[in-house]
């Protein structure tokens, strides 16, 4: 009689078990796809996540694997009442991509709750794996660390002392003037102010010209996408750059220098996680995202491709599609594709992997499409990131 009640509790969990099973596997990209960042991260984003999923075959754990995809307008009650429904109603097992630092922290925070994972690539704020840091949570690619080592670091060394930003008026904005500002007066430098500027502005002149009456050697971007070309393309008509000040792109990737065109951008210097023309692994990314798409992917394409393929991978190895066991293999796993060589993801759920200081070239100096940077140094990883104890995770205490 127990044998039989066994076997028929067994065979209960199985019929239960098996409506999800059939689900397969399914992963989100939200991200900004007709705004400002659309661009830098938008459909191309989620092509690179496609081709991530064809190349580890479609399936996982003998389980079709399913992409959908959301705009989130830039709006952290839309992706959160979005997410929400992907994840309680769509079964949705992971979502990735998630631009907009503001929008990120919402995710996180949502991710938590529902015990769900979430990589992050295309926002930048530390603090997704600092203060807020969570079990189930990741960041790929880069971070307001990172380029406040690569940029402000070696631009505050070769001279470029005293420093002014402009900054986006939300959390990504905040936290990369916070860790460039840390990183610029730790070489020696100063910072002699600031202005916040509001995500999607079309006028930069006022605050362009705070900027300039500074007097500061460098006029610091803590902006991203179109607002970091736009600025740019403006400070031009005030005569910032000729009139002896620097400006500093402080995350701007291959998108916006190929939206700027060489002739604008010449002379910029910058910090990306990942250029295509780097090495062989690199180029293979590259070239056969640009037989899809007709363009070269940036830092934040080719994290999501990445971010795609560690969670597939750690699904395999867990065996599981269980958040817990899967985070377990995510942390344990290193990182290994055409995006990062030698990566390796922090008990916070940071990916360290080196990332590279570039200047954009002169449009005489290039000599094929999209050839457009010169690589300065590799910042390596463990000096671009904090370490999970230095970054105040409390996963790590």
């Amino acid at each position: 009689m127990k044998s039989a009640l066994l076997a028929a509790a067994a065979m209960s969990a199985l019929l239960l078990a098996a409506p999800a099973s059939a689900q397969g596997v399914k992963i989100g990209i939200l991200n900004d796809q007709s705004g400002v960042y659309a661009d830098y991260g938008g459909k191309w984003s989620v092509e690179a996540a496609r081709m991530a999923i064809e190349d580890f075959g479609g399936e996982v754990l003998g389980q079709k694997v399913e992409l959908v995809t959301a705009d989130h307008q830039n709006k952290p009650d839309l992706a959160t009442s979005i997410a929400r429904r992907w994840y309680d109603v769509e079964n949705v097992d992971m979502i990735t991509e998630l631009t907009t630092s503001s929008v990120a922290l919402a995710i996180h925070e949502l991710s938590k709750e529902k015990k769900k994972i979430d990589i992050v690539v295309g926002a930048a704020t530390s603090r997704l794996t600092g203060d807020a840091c969570q079990p189930y949570g990741f960041h790929w690619a880069y971070d307001t660390r990172a380029l406040g080592v690569g940029t402000g670091g070696s631009l505050t060394k070769a001279g470029g002392d005293s420093w002014f930003f402009l900054t986006a008026d939300y959390a990504f904005g905040y936290a990369l003037e916070k860790d460039t500002s840390e990183i610029v007066t730790a070489n020696g430098g100063k910072v002699l102010g600031s202005v916040r500027v509001p995500l999607n502005s079309s006028d930069f002149s006022s605050f362009l010209l705070q900027a300039q009456s500074s007097k500061a050697k460098i006029v610091g971007l803590a902006n991203a996408g179109l607002d970091t070309t736009n600025s740019i393309k403006q400070a031009s008509e005030f005569g910032i750059v000729s009139g002896g000040q620097k400006l500093a792109g402080l995350l701007m990737t291959l998108a916006e220098v190929n939206g700027l065109g060489l002739q604008a951008a010449q002379g910029l210097v910058l910090t990306e996680g990942y250029y295509w023309d780097i090495n062989d692994r690199t180029r293979n990314l590259g070239e056969r995202f640009l037989k899809r798409t007709g363009r070269m992917p940036n830092m934040i394409q080719a994290g999501t491709y990445s971010a795609t393929l560690s969670y597939l991978k750690a699904v395999k190895a867990a065996g599981t599609k269980d958040p817990d066991a899967v985070a377990k293999k995510l942390k344990e796993l290193p990182v290994d594709d055409d995006f990062a060589q030698g990566g390796k993801v922090l008990e916070n759920g940071r990916m360290v992997h080196d990332m590279y200081l570039f200047e954009v070239k002169k449009p005489s100096e290039s000599k094929k499409p999209w050839d457009y940077y010169k690589q300065l140094a590799v910042v390596p990883g463990e000096k671009a990131f904090f370490t999970a104890k230095e970054s105040g995770c409390p996963l790590t205490k």
